[in-house]
């Protein structure tokens, strides 16, 4: 179900003008002439949420000043776009002081007033996240922060609120994912032990031989290992909450000590020479039939009775889907800020698509399908591109996910091909010839020959010291060899005349 706008317009003409842009954008549209009546329909329990509240400034009797102040007396959350006739800056001052979120110019344009509504609605979004964190915290989490506008959930907070006005029992059952814990901490918040501790326990996750000790503490030497005392979660949680989550995974000789605590109120640490006194709030949960166990004989009979004084069963999510918009909106915006990303909302398509997927596992499974499509977004806007699993289940929705190629697909890996280049120094002599075998003697020496030829700029008395043989032998074998007067400049040969 999308999330619904409600317009504030006198003007006939301009409320079916702003109607049909806004159903457009795939919102569902609500319309009232009166500062009044947009009153009267934001504070209406018995309707659906209203997301977002499109004001006109100048409307007859309550104008949209006088409604921006209304609710802030009333303190109502609504976020407010204000569209005025008169962009004059201090009008739109005055407004943004009285709380509105943005506003535009009459006659608005469909993309200036669809990010208008993206915007506000992200805004408000995480600041509801932040509020609901906040309160959390501080252990004042209530059943005003669990927004539903689901008939069944809408019974379990009834039932939330009266168990907290007491200090029965609760047994929360639901699917894993629900949120029971949700719902723990929220009777908590509503009860006389707001800020007290809330000590949460999952059963499921406790080390067998360590189960005793972590619940009812143990003293100092008490057995192998144990080098100092421990408190155990019913004193921490002593005159505040202790939630039980998977209470039927309790192996059964520890179903008997929790029994003696409920009807006691005292616990018996591993060791200890007397029993200890706790107030505890009990709230329990389990995701199995403990009547099934309680047949089998993995459930305590006393024990399920003692705990199913006030059993609150929460429904799974694909039975309240009219829940998923604002789950989506709520995590969407607080996955971008966490992630620092701008994420202004998501597509119609998307939402389509995720109100039709029945969620096996439930919340938990949306939150982390949300998380996943923050990450992967390009745009600001998520799209059933960001979830091709989702989409690849639900008849009507296709993504085209490229298959990973298979390994005979794969074209084999071209060998390296080897080049080896021979980088030669010029002034180096060679002894091997081009068929690899060794070049001949006279050969190398006449190389030689002209090689100090070149070098010494044909300085005949160098070359002969140089090469250790005297003038003379020096002339016979450039003779020999055939290098004539290579090399020789006339100077040169001046000099060696002269020399």
């Amino acid at each position: 179900m999308a999330s619904t706008i409600l317009i504030a317009d006198d003007d006939p003409v301009q409320r079916r003008l702003l109607e049909a842009m806004i159903r457009r954008f795939g919102y569902e549209t609500e319309s009232v002439e009166s500062g009044e009546q947009a009153l009267a329909r934001l504070t209406a329990s018995d309707s659906p949420p209203i997301a977002l509240l499109v004001l006109d400034l100048v409307m007859p009797d309550l104008d949209g000043m006088g409604v921006l102040a209304r609710m802030r007396e009333e303190k109502l959350q609504t976020p407010v776009i204000v569209e005025t006739a008169h962009g004059s800056i201090e009008v739109v001052i005055s407004a943004m002081r009285a709380g509105a979120s943005d506003f535009v110019v009459k006659p608005v344009g469909a993309e200036r007033l669809q990010i208008s509504i993206k915007n506000a609605l992200a805004a408000d979004a995480l600041a509801g996240e932040i509020r609901r964190a906040a309160r959390r915290a501080q252990g004042v989490f209530n059943f005003r922060d669990l927004v539903s506008r689901s008939a069944e959930m809408a019974r379990v907070i009834r039932l939330g609120e009266r168990a907290a006005r007491s200090t029965i029992p609760v047994l929360i059952e639901g699917e894993s994912g629900v949120g029971k814990e949700i719902v723990a901490r929220a009777i908590q918040g509503a009860s006389d032990r707001r800020g007290k501790p809330f000590v949460t326990v999952n059963c499921g996750a406790l080390p067998a031989n360590l189960v005793e000790s972590i619940l009812f503490g143990h003293e100092k030497g008490a057995f192998t290992g144990a080098t100092e005392k421990h408190a155990g979660k019913f004193v921490e949680a002593n005159g505040g909450t202790l939630f039980l989550d998977e209470v039927g995974e309790l192996p059964l000789d520890l179903q008997v000590k929790l029994l003696r605590a409920l009807q006691e109120g005292e616990i018996d640490p591993i060791g200890a020479k007397r029993s200890v006194r706790v107030d505890v709030r009990l709230i329990s949960a389990t995701n199995q039939n403990l009547i099934e166990l309680v047949k089998r004989g993995q459930f305590r009979e006393d024990l399920f009775y003692r705990l199913n004084v006030f059993p609150i069963g929460i429904p799974p999510l694909r039975a309240r889907k009219e829940d998923i918009p604002d789950l989506v909106h709520r995590f969407c915006a607080r996955f971008a800020a966490e992630e620092g990303r701008t994420i202004r909302g998501v597509s119609p398509e998307a939402m389509c698509l995720l109100a039709s997927y029945d969620w096996p596992g439930n919340v938990r499974q949306l939150e982390n399908a949300m998380f996943r499509a923050v990450v992967l977004a390009e745009d600001d806007e998520l799209t059933v591109a960001e979830f091709p699993q989702i989409a690849n289940t639900v008849c009507g929705f296709d993504v085209r996910v490229p298959p990973a190629p298979s390994f005979s697909e794969l074209r084999p890996m071209r060998e390296r091909e080897i080049v080896r280049v021979e980088v030669r120094d010029p002034n180096m002599l060679g002894l091997l010839g081009k068929s690899g075998d060794m070049r001949k003697l006279e050969d190398i020496e006449a190389e030689t020959i002209r090689f100090a030829l070149q070098h010494y700029r044909g300085q005949m008395s160098e070359i002969a010291r140089r090469l250790g043989i005297g003038r003379s032998t020096l002339y016979r074998k450039m003779k020999e060899y055939g290098l004539g007067d290579e090399g020789l400049s006339e100077s040169s040969q001046d000099a060696s005349l002269v020399a």
